[in-house]
């Protein structure tokens, strides 16, 4: 699949960040990819998952979107618990267990057929978050984790996660003032959960990148699309077992965070 002429509403977007037609030839490197975007609440992480896809739509690339918790008609019900204000209660390992509950459904519903079918997989939120929220913000340890990580999704673990890092007075400014559950922690804890991405990103070096987002909308997605570039370029290409298909998105209305 070739990434075909640069026309279309957002050729200005390319323009901007400098990419011709040669530049972009690692546009189809990202078929059969499975590729997280992720970050503290406030980081711009979903805006930029939105502006992404659409790019990415205008390339005809085979895509199929997702978020967490949800994604599916049972995920969608294990989020509302997760996020409803009223479950003050919950525990942080009741906590942990309903979101690797949603993702254990998603990856055998959603993740693992369209990656057979030949499709980019883009994840509004994964693993990763866990161990940030759960784990660095909960208390719960690393191991713990990755054992009942394990249990939901097997192998199958993305080929790269972005992290969007902001400080946490760039967050606080861009939340929605009707914060969920989770938003509404507090400080103390949003900076933990803040650290354990940094922590992930180092400890993983080969399957995370942190990018800046404290930056507007357009340098952030021009960074994006340049730290996306050299990673590809650097990654095997994957096995694809079936050919190209239609954008699909499973249920993914990204929040604004």
């Amino acid at each position: 699949m070739t990434s075909g002429p640069l026309e279309g509403p957002l050729w200005g977007q390319n323009e901007r960040a400098g990419y011709s037609s040669g530049m972009l030839n690692w546009i189809p490197r990202l078929q059969g990819r499975f590729i997280v975007f992720d970050g503290p609440d406030g980081s711009g992480k979903s805006t930029q998952f939105r502006r992404f896809s659409a790019w990415l739509k205008s390339h005809q690339l085979p895509l199929t979107e997702l978020r967490e918790p949800g994604g599916t008609p049972i995920g969608e019900r294990i989020r509302e618990v997760l996020l409803d204000v009223a479950h003050e209660e919950m525990t942080i390992t009741c906590e942990m267990l309903l979101y690797m509950a949603s993702r254990a459904q998603i990856v055998e519903e959603v993740v693992r057929p369209a990656l057979e079918r030949g499709d980019l997989v883009l994840a509004d939120r994964f693993i990763s978050s866990t161990h940030a929220y759960q784990g660095s913000g909960g208390g719960l340890s690393r191991d713990a984790i990755d054992h009942v990580g394990q249990v939901a999704v097997g192998d199958l673990m993305p080929d790269l996660t972005i992290i969007f890092d902001v400080d946490q007075e760039t967050a606080a400014h861009r939340l929605n003032p009707l914060l969920d559950r989770m938003e509404r922690k507090g400080e103390v804890f949003h900076s933990r959960v803040r650290e354990g991405y940094l922590e992930l990103a180092r400890r993983e070096p080969e399957r995370v990148a942190v990018i800046d987002a404290r930056s507007d909308e357009d340098a952030v997605f021009e960074l994006l699309l340049e730290t996306l570039r050299v990673r590809l370029e650097a990654m095997p290409k994957p096995a694809i077992k079936q050919g190209s298909s239609a954008p699909r998105v499973a249920r993914s209305s990204p929040t604004s965070s």
